[in-house]
C-alpha cells in the first residue's frame, strides 16, 4: 500500500464506532496486512503478545487501553518480554486509548 491508501484506510477506520476487541486487527488491516495474516493473529496462531495486546512478529505490538491507562499500557508493551524477543519494532509500540 502507498502512504495514500494508508491514509485513506485509517481516516475511514476512525470514522468507525470504536470495538476495543477489533481495532488492533482494523488498524493492522488498515497498513494493508492481508486476511490470512489478520486471520492468524486473531487465533493466537501467530499472535505473540504477552501484554493483552497484537503483537506481530517483527512488526508491530499494539494494545487497547482503558481511559487512564495509557502510560502504563505503553509501559507494559514496552517490558513486555514477547517485544524483546519477537519484535524489531521498538519505535512502533502503540496504546489505543479508549474513549
Amino acid at each position: 500500500m502507498n502512504a495514500v491508501e494508508i491514509e485513506s484506510a485509517i481516516s475511514e477506520l476512525a470514522q468507525q464506532p470504536f470495538n476495543p476487541a477489533e481495532f488492533p486487527y482494523a488498524f493492522l488491516e488498515a497498513f494493508g496486512n492481508k486476511p490470512t495474516t489478520i486471520s492468524r493473529l486473531r487465533s493466537g496462531h501467530s499472535n505473540k503478545s504477552d501484554a493483552g495486546g497484537v503483537l506481530q512478529t517483527n512488526n508491530i505490538h499494539i494494545a487497547v487501553a482503558d481511559a487512564g491507562a495509557v502510560t502504563q499500557t505503553l509501559a507494559a508493551l514496552k517490558a513486555s518480554p514477547a517485544t524483546a524477543s519477537h519484535c524489531t519494532c521498538q519505535g512502533q509500540i502503540r496504546a489505543r486509548h479508549r474513549w
